[in-house]
């Protein structure tokens, strides 16, 4: 047999003592019959030769080749990781444990307790034999297993004659006593009759789970490379594995220190949960190092608990990942990084790259930079992302869930993964090559600005950018454990339109990750493979939009999706852009397109605009040329409104032309909104993606919902029909009738528009959001912001709107609005509803943008174009994405939001927020790591939710309904229960247990011949009075009937147990009783039953069908049959569902209203409680109190991945208005206007031609036309 040694190894070899561990070495591999081959040239060592040469005289052949290319096939016994000893000083080499065949796997190994320092031993070689024996019979991994030398640390898949070799030459790992990852514990190397390890050494086991997964292995498949997949060179390449391996025998003999003599914590498992219960419940670090302060002080003589948080932070930093710092220039002009690294200065605004003290002359400040540590004026942090990419293989815990989006994912029509995408689809389409992997990672970025100190009376805004892997399934993507943080740019100004500048490592991280691939190890597999990683899309809000896409979102050309096409129209008054012209995107004879008088006056011809592919996007980028930098042309003059920055360029021809004519010359008009050239456009595939921006319908419901709403209640400074509004309709010829007229005492008057409210239907509207009660966790108490003195509604938040336009608004306006208006905008609502469902379907996504198109031109007919911002635009291209994207869920700013909550509260230190938020996520990230190992202790990734149910008790086939899935809330009572309730609840249970139904058919026959001449109803009467009675007398004497069946027979105990509340299916249900004084909702109940309905009393063919019972609930009960069988029950107050118009009836939207006041099945009220789903009701007019709406829910934390659900997670019965009404008249009647006490004419007064059009826009002017770009 022949070994093969890299030559290069040899370059190591720097003292004599060397040559003797490897003259020491070849005289092993002597005693094992090799021939040894080195490959690469003789060491350059003196005296080598005449060493080596004594070898001979005991027979050992040693054959030096020179060519660099032998065959790779060739057993090797020793690579480069295995003489990196050779560097350090000689160590007592560990003994390879012995074995006693006589005794059980667990009593056989004894380890050594007299090391045994030669490796010539044959005792030594015997142990190594022996243990690889057991290791490839209980341990092997397809013919391989995890070496456990000193060097490969049991994270490299070996062959038994390579795992030989290195035990020979690195020894057993040191502090390996307990071979876990080498069958022992497990159940192919243990019997049942084998001795058992005792519960303590679990607890090292989860530690030694964590080593071997955060332990880099596809490391070592690259030692044999001169250069790296990264062009790096072997030695550094050396140099590095070589400081991990430092932190891995570090971490390693943490893991096995016991943390005091006795104890079944080691060190490193009890610091991890220590500081793990710190991060989870939000203790600072001094009350941190107070307890273990204390713990020293109690824990017994000999422990080895750190003194301080600082030296607990020590150990637990080399389990997490690290960050790079990189000095950035404070004008955002360039980072220092790469060439200019080195660099003292910016290379493009000459700012000085460090800090200058204040009050210090330059004399001084260069003396105190010299003696000084400098500190830079601007750090960006940089979360390196492979590494975080790798860790997600290889981690036992993630690996396989990588996965799913290709494995586990339902194939089907239906949208409900960003994998079941037409983006995703048409990229694999595009570049099979990369879909070809299912490993293969795609991502998504998104990004936006926070104030980290939680207070707006100092300005600072931190720009963090975060990754979200999409391979994950649904109950894990866009948790906060599995984003990203890649980029954290620090304030205190934003950086705008410099973003590029600070994306640049992330980019090329991307490319490379890209391109060439990542070696990684797929713990899931078992394998290594070359991961490769995508971009699919950015997710921001709408300024942010701007800034990572490159094009405007201000100005007449503010909408990206129709970019140049964009219709725009400047109001002269308002002095803002109003975007209409929705009737471009309906069918092309629809009869709005030729309403002149409705709309602007003109017929519309023109048809939607179509979305550039990313290679028309590159065409109009072609003269885009920009210099990063917030300083970049120091002689500009600047000028604009409210403190605006203005780079004006001064033109010699200025010198020839007057200041008044120079004012008003106009810029020849734009063909585009673009600012730069994105820098995503660098990524090879960027260009081919068909979404590469997100809009957010977080934001843009938001706004869209405070529009409406301060529109509606007509509230200061957020209405969009103020006297200015009014003035533009004029300006434009448009709706006569609304125009502002002058009153006989000189004041203004506005008529009332159709969507004006008069001051009582504002308070009915407001009353009905005042009094309405929603379930626990729904919403936030969005009573507390309606003011009904005032009549008012403000401080809302993202989700208090969501809320509002999705469920409550509808409810709210429907009895306070004209029809024709009140329908406009419920089905405004119903968009966004529908459009916010989990789960999609192409053909409703096509119908949904038809609607919105259509309600969008409604809308326009309604409100005045002041009302017609770019935020009310937007959703005119929100279903388009959906269609290309998939679901919102995965594309919203709502886990980012949070998650931007998650990273302020990291602030400890106020004077460096940036440095406090990156040290507070490198070690929440590290602790959410290790928690995964953590057996038996709550964490984030844990910690059950609110609603969250107990493991329920399965029963056999036919009493399933006394499998207890619940979980009991509150107070319990054990209450005797009067006999009419004992009849009614056995009756209902007897009427639903599967294992009766022979029983209740047979009693059926029998009653039939009782009574021949009854008919079906008075049968049916007589079997569900009679059944209990007959089933307890009769059929319990038979004698197949089974032990369970007699327990039911012979009727519930008349002590139950009673409850206040319970948790079922993921809902929260109170008794009507317990929340009286809540300001939640958790009674409301709804059962859907197939019920036989008879039309009259002589009906002799019942209609069977299913229908909706709606109730309350009253009382929860726990039936217990002999102590075996027990049945959880909801007693409810069940409305009248079967008397339209009296009990129940619905209105012309659509909804379901109900009659509180009248019930039915009073004899009848129970039901299971895994049979109630929930319901929550609204009042539908203060007026009339009896009636309310129902609206219905769904588990918040439902996520149905299989089948088809074209329901949303929260619905109501309102169905599709088909056909909206037109409005007839743009004013109402009935109620009065308003009268402002300035006069007309000083309204109307020309606006100076040197007004500047409040555009926010960097490029408007003050002369464009009003009609810009509206051909």
């Amino acid at each position: 047999m022949e070994a093969y040694i890299d030559g290069m190894l040899f370059k190591t070899l720097k003292a004599d003592h060397h040559v003797t561990d490897l003259i020491e070495t070849f005289a092993i591999l002597h005693q094992k019959h090799h021939k040894v081959h080195v490959r690469g040239h003789h060491p350059e060592v003196p005296h080598f030769h005449e060493k080596v040469s004594g070898l001979r005289s005991i027979g050992l052949a040693i054959k030096w080749d020179e060519d660099n290319g032998i065959a790779a096939e060739k057993p090797r016994i020793l690579k480069a990781v295995a003489v990196e000893n050779l560097n350090t000083k000689e160590k007592p080499v560990p003994t390879p444990p012995t074995f006693d065949p006589n005794q059980s796997s667990k009593r056989r190994v004894r380890r050594g307790s007299d090391p045994i320092h030669n490796r010539n031993d044959p005792a030594y070689e015997e142990g190594v034999s022996q243990f690889l024996n057991f290791a490839f019979t209980h341990g092997a991994h397809g013919g391989k297993i995890f070496c456990p030398c000193n060097k490969c640390g049991n994270v490299r898949l070996v062959d038994r004659e390579e795992a030989e070799g290195h035990l020979l030459w690195n020894g057993m790992l040191l502090g390996y006593s307990r071979w876990v990852n080498h069958g022992e514990g497990s159940s192919r190397a243990m019997s049942n009759n084998e001795y058992q390890a005792p519960h303590e050494p679990i607890i090292q086991d989860e530690m030694h789970e964590l080593l071997n997964d955060i332990h880099p292995r596809s490391s070592h498949d690259h030692d044999n490379r001169p250069l790296d997949e990264e062009g790096h060179s072997a030695d550094a390449r050396m140099d590095e594995l070589n400081g991990h391996a430092d932190k891995f025998f570090k971490l390693l003999q943490d893991a096995e220190q016991e943390l005091y003599p006795g104890c079944k914590f080691t060190k490193l498992s009890f610091v991890v949960r220590l500081f793990h219960i710190k991060f989870l419940n939000g203790w600072s670090n001094k009350s941190f190092t107070m307890l273990l302060e204390l713990l020293k002080e109690v824990l017994p003589k000999g422990e080895a608990l750190p003194k301080s948080f600082y030296e607990t932070k020590k150990i637990i930093r080399d389990l997490g990942l690290h960050y790079d710092k990189i000095d950035a220039c404070p004008n955002d002009c360039m980072l220092y990084w790469k060439e200019a690294s080195n660099d003292s200065q910016c290379r493009i605004c000459g700012a000085s790259r460090w800090k200058t003290i204040e009050g210090n002359s330059d004399e001084q400040r260069t003396h105190s930079s010299t003696r000084e540590q400098k500190v830079p004026a601007k750090i960006l942090r940089h979360f390196p992302l492979k590494p975080r990419l790798q860790r997600l293989y290889m981690s036992t815990k993630t690996a396989s869930f990588m996965t799913w989006h290709y494995e586990n994912r339902t194939k089907d029509d239906i949208l409900r993964h960003p994998a079941d995408s037409t983006a995703w689809q048409t990229f694999d389409y595009i570049y099979p090559w990369f879909s070809s992997e299912p490993c293969n990672v795609r991502l998504g970025l998104a990004s936006d600005g926070f104030n980290p100190f939680r207070t707006m009376s100092i300005a600072h805004s931190t720009w963090p950018v975060v990754l979200i892997p999409y391979n994950l399934p649904p109950w894990m993507c866009m948790k906060q454990p599995y984003i990203m943080l890649s980029l954290l740019i620090p304030g205190p100004s934003s950086p705008g339109n410099d973003i590029d500048v600070y994306l640049q490592p992330l980019i090329e991280e991307l490319k490379e990750l890209w391109v060439s691939g990542l070696q990684t190890y797929d713990a899931s597999r078992q394998e290594t493979f070359q991961m490769h990683a995508s971009l699919l899309w950015t997710i921001s809000d709408f300024p942010a939009y701007a800034n990572l896409s490159g094009w405007s979102t201000k100005g007449k050309l503010a909408c990206p999706s129709c970019n140049k096409d964009t219709c725009s129209l400047r109001l002269k008054h308002g002095r803002k852009f109003c975007y209409m012209g929705h009737r471009r995107f309906l069918e092309a004879n629809h009869r709005f397109r030729s309403d002149k008088s409705s709309f602007n006056g003109t017929k519309e011809k023109r048809l939607a605009p179509i979305p550039l592919s990313g290679t028309q996007v590159l065409d109009q980028l072609q003269s885009i040329n920009i210099t990063f930098g917030k300083k970049q042309d120091t002689g500009a003059k600047k000028q604009g409104k409210r403190g605006k920055k203005r780079v004006v360029e001064e033109s010699p021809l200025e010198e020839n032309i007057s200041a008044s004519a120079a004012k008003k010359k106009e810029k020849p008009p734009k063909e585009h909104n673009w600012k730069k050239k994105s820098i995503f456009f660098s990524l090879p595939y960027w260009e081919s993606l068909l979404l590469r921006h997100n809009l957010d319908v977080m934001h843009i419901e938001k706004n869209v919902c405070d529009s409406v709403i301060g529109t509606l209640l007509n509230i200061e400074g957020k209405t969009k029909d103020s006297v200015k509004a009014r003035l533009d309709l004029q300006e434009m010829g448009l709706r006569r009738t609304l125009h502002p007229v002058t009153t006989i005492r000189n004041k203004t008057y506005l008529r009332p528009a159709c969507f004006t409210m008069s001051p009582k239907e504002k308070e009915v509207l407001c009353n009905i959001l005042k009094d309405v009660k929603l379930p626990d966790g729904y919403s936030s108490n969005i009573s507390r912001r309606v003011n009904v003195r005032e009549r008012k509604i403000s401080g809302l938040k993202s989700h208090d709107c969501h809320v509002l336009m999705q469920q409550l608004l509808p409810l709210a306006i429907r009895s306070s609005l004209p029809k024709n208006v009140s329908s406009v905008l419920i089905e405004l609502c119903n968009f966004f509803k529908e459009l916010c469902s989990k789960v999609l379907n192409v053909g409703d996504i096509l119908k949904l943008q038809d609607r919105i198109a259509l309600t969008l031109c409604h809308m326009e007919k309604i409100f005045p174009p002041a009302f017609f911002d770019i935020m009310v635009h937007l959703p005119i291209h929100l279903a388009d994405e959906a269609m290309l994207a998939g679901p919102v869920q995965y594309r919203w700013m709502y886990p980012i939001e949070r998650y931007l909550l998650t990273l302020k509260s990291y602030v400890r230190n106020r004077s460096r927020p940036e440095g406090s938020i990156a040290e507070g996520y490198l070690a929440e990230e590290c602790l959410t790591f290790c928690s995964r190992y953590l057996e038996g202790v709550e964490s984030k990734l844990n910690r059950p939710v609110r609603n969250d149910e107990d493991a329920h008790v399965e029963m056999e086939e036919g009493f399933s309904i006394f499998s207890l899935a619940g979980r009991p809330l509150g107070e319990v009572k054990s209450c005797p229960l009067d006999q009419t309730t004992i009849e009614q609840a056995h009756r209902y249970v007897l009427f639903n247990c599967p294992a009766v139904i022979p029983f209740i058919a047979e009693h059926v026959n029998h009653t039939q011949r009782l009574h021949p001449r009854a008919r079906a109803r008075d049968i049916e009467q007589i079997h569900n009075k009679k059944f209990p009675t007959w089933f307890g007398t009769h059929r319990t004497r038979s004698e197949h009937i089974s032990e369970k069946l007699r327990w039911l027979a012979g009727g519930p105990a008349p002590v139950a147990r009673k409850y206040k509340g319970f948790i079922s299916k993921g809902f929260r249900f109170h008794t009507k009783a317990r929340e009286q004084k809540r300001k939640t909702q958790n009674c409301g109940v709804v059962v859907t039953a197939n019920t036989r309905s008879f039309s009259s009393a002589r009906d002799q063919n019942p209609i069977a069908g299913d229908i909706s019972y709606y109730g309350v609930l009253t009382d929860i009960i726990e039936l217990n049959y002999f102590g075996r069988l027990k049945a959880l029950l909801f007693k409810c107050d069940w409305f009248d569902v079967v008397t339209p118009n009296r009990g129940i009836k619905i209105d012309a939207f659509g909804y379901t209203v109900v009659n509180m006041t009248r019930h039915i099945y009073k004899n009848e009220p129970f039901v299971f409680a895994s049979q109630a789903e929930q319901v929550f009701y609204v009042q539908d007019h203060p007026g009339n109190k009896d009636w309310h709406v129902v609206v219905k829910t769904k588990p918040r934390d439902l996520y149905e991945v299989h089948g088809n659900n074209d329901e949303g997670d929260v619905q109501t019965e309102a169905a599709q208005i088909q056909n909206l009404e037109d409005v007839n008249s743009c004013e109402r009647i009935d109620i009065v206007g308003t009268e402002i006490d300035e006069p007309l004419e000083q309204l109307t007064q020309a606006i100076p031609d040197d007004e500047e059009c409040d555009t926010d826009s960097d490029d408007s002017d003050g002369d464009e036309s009003p009609f810009a770009n509206d051909k």
